[in-house]
């Protein structure tokens, strides 16, 4: 089961709002060990957004969603996590029970939407406004806003994947090549990475900004046992290739 995140809104891709959701997430996931292994950003498109979620459903992936759950005409996600399950939304009990909550006398009909869920989903409770989230399979659906989602995504990591925390616990170590060609690496990448099948070898090149100086970050990053020994030899491939390196 991989662990995927969906940013959802059109202020994302006409470059309204940045997204914070992705290094959030990211962090949160090291805290425990686990790592994400996709992030797609989608407008407010029910059909691609439709055809997105049959697919992430279908590979039974672990899938944590930010925004478009709100009641306004522009927000798709509910009804695109039904119509991706072929089920009904329905307004859900405990979603009823914590909005009736907020706003008392003042509950609405269109506030009430917001508390309806595909049938068969669970709600995720909010701190911050008691409008909930709800969760489908293993796709978890937040509100777009940091301070509402980043608290309901880490009650679910601790409440339902407390099991699989330290499943991908990795370590990373790396050095900085200095004035050397990416290419020129690529024979120490490969003696590494065919020598050690429990880490992946990377590279990430910088240039000074008139592109006169050549740097690369390469380094290795996977199981724990590994990483110190295949540091080791990917140091002494970096000096047999004439190049300096430094700590980064």
């Amino acid at each position: 089961m991989d662990i995927g995140a969906l940013v959802i809104g059109d202020e994302i891709l006409v470059g309204k709002r940045q997204d914070k959701h992705f290094p959030f997430l990211v962090g949160a996931l090291a805290k425990r060990g686990l790592r994400l292994a996709f992030c797609e950003v989608h407008g407010d498109d029910p059909a691609r957004l439709t055809a997105t979620l049959r697919r992430t459903f279908a590979a039974g992936d672990l899938v944590f969603s930010f925004g478009g759950i709100g009641a306004t005409p522009d927000d798709h996600t509910r009804q695109c996590a039904a119509a991706a399950r072929g089920v009904a939304l329905a307004l859900h009990p405990d979603a009823e029970r914590e909005i009736r909550g907020r706003f008392g006398a003042e509950t609405t009909p269109m506030r009430l939407r917001m508390g309806e869920f595909p049938v068969g989903a669970e709600a995720i409770p909010n701190p911050f406004n008691r409008i909930p989230g709800f969760s489908l399979e293993h796709h978890h659906f937040l509100p777009g806003f940091p301070q509402m989602a980043w608290p309901m995504l880490e009650w679910v990591l601790d409440t339902k994947y407390a099991h699989l925390v330290d499943r991908d616990r990795w370590q990373e170590a790396s050095i900085v090549v200095l004035e050397a060609p990416e290419s020129e690496l690529v024979a120490v990448m490969e003696t590494v990475g065919g020598r050690f099948a429990g880490v992946k070898v990377f590279s990430l090149p910088s240039m000074s900004d008139d592109g006169r100086r050549r740097h690369v970050e390469l380094g290795v990053r996977g199981d724990p046992s590994q990483v110190s020994e295949a540091m080791s030899l990917l140091c002494a491939a970096v000096r047999e290739a004439g190049y300096v390196f430094r700590e980064p």
